[in-house]
């Protein structure tokens, strides 16, 4: 989980964001706001989350999210912060990296319990990353990624695998 930066510590590195914030939504023309958080994430460094709101913020969201994600790239590229920085449009992002960890557990309990793996659609690499991290203490399961390109995706894999159909009759008939 992202933990806030000392107050200290963002005040003083957040105003060139803010300034290229600032001329990135006016040149733009779109109706936003944004709020901004210095964070830090025990398993990288220390970073930035922007959540952008108002009016014209669900366009954010459309075809994909592609203008946020352009959003961020120009962020990330124009203040050389590549990773350190996460945009998000009233928080759905984060409301999706919720569900999708809600979700994952789930599957994973079930492939535990059957022994059978499961496969999640095509994924963005954000996204398959959320399953990963969501996974990673659950006991008797483990999560990997297959496929190329746009077909990437996760599977959850038991740790034993299922018994097979005549496996599961012989110990049936020693019974």
């Amino acid at each position: 989980m992202m933990e806030p930066i000392s107050r200290d510590a963002a005040v003083t590195q957040d105003t060139p964001l803010r300034e290229f914030l600032d001329a990135l939504i006016q040149s733009s023309g779109l109706r936003l706001q944004y709020e901004l958080a210095a964070v830090h994430d025990p398993e990288a460094s220390p970073g930035w989350s922007v959540n952008f709101t108002g009016p014209d913020a669900p366009r954010l969201g459309e075809r994909q999210e592609e203008l946020l994600r352009s959003l961020e790239h120009l962020l990330r590229e124009g203040l050389r912060l590549g990773p350190r920085l996460h945009c998000d449009w009233m928080g759905q992002r984060q409301l999706r990296g919720e569900e999708l960890s809600r979700v994952a557990r789930l599957a994973a309990e079930q492939v535990a319990r059957t022994g059978l793996p499961h496969e999640f659609a095509p994924m963005s690499s954000r996204e398959r990353r959320l399953i990963h991290l969501a996974l990673r203490e659950v006991a008797g399961v483990r999560s990997l990624s297959e496929g190329e390109g746009p077909r990437r995706h996760v599977v959850i894999q038991p740790l034993t695998p299922a018994k097979t159909l005549s496996a599961k009759r012989r110990e049936y008939r020693r019974l």
